[in-house]
């Protein structure tokens, strides 16, 4: 099974892209996680798509979605809602709207998400339901990944360090590998 796995901040230091990066280590046996990043995605301009159509590098990661059997966005929470540049990408991705069938047309997708707040990412993966169900793609409510107090979870390299969240990872991957069997 081959997921892409979506981080949802453009910052070095990002416990998505840790968290993002402990997943793909962790993920169960026959699943492959596809690591990617939102570099190079520019602010969605209608404007600029009838001029020069879809950005080359929004083709190549609506490429790797719409073959992949599933998809992890790891995303922040900012201001207790979803963080604009993966908006943005997603936005970006609906693009043209003919297309959102082949890529997102009952896609399965999870969210999950880090952050330094005691409270996870909880809000923001609220947020994203409207959106996955407006693009037709397969929400997974399974088991939640939410890890709060990122910065107790990971190393100063961005390693994870606590095994009860390598455990929920894990788990959490398991459900989601089994949800897209279905």
């Amino acid at each position: 099974m081959h997921f892409i796995a979506i981080s949802g901040s453009l910052r070095k230091a990002s416990f998505n892209t840790m968290l993002m990066h402990a997943a793909v280590k962790l993920a169960p046996e026959g699943v492959a996680l596809q690591p990617e990043t939102l570099h190079g995605i520019p602010l969605y301009n209608g404007d600029d798509e009838d001029t020069t159509g879809v950005p080359p590098r929004v083709e190549e990661l609506k490429d790797a979605v719409a073959t992949a059997d599933g998809v992890i966005l790891f995303t922040p929470e900012y201001n207790s809602s979803v963080p604009g540049v993966l908006k943005n990408a997603m936005d970006w991705m609906s693009r043209p709207p003919g297309d959102v069938p082949r890529v997102w047309g009952n896609r399965p997708v999870a969210v999950a998400g880090a952050s330094p707040s005691p409270f996870g990412t909880a809000m923001a993966q609220v947020h994203w339901l409207p959106n996955l169900r407006n693009i037709g793609a397969r929400p997974y409510f399974g088991a939640k990944l939410y890890v709060a107090k990122a910065f107790t979870v990971f190393d100063a390299e961005g390693t994870l360090t606590d095994e009860s969240t390598a455990r929920h990872i894990t788990a959490f991957l398991q459900g989601f590998a089994d949800f897209c069997s279905r």
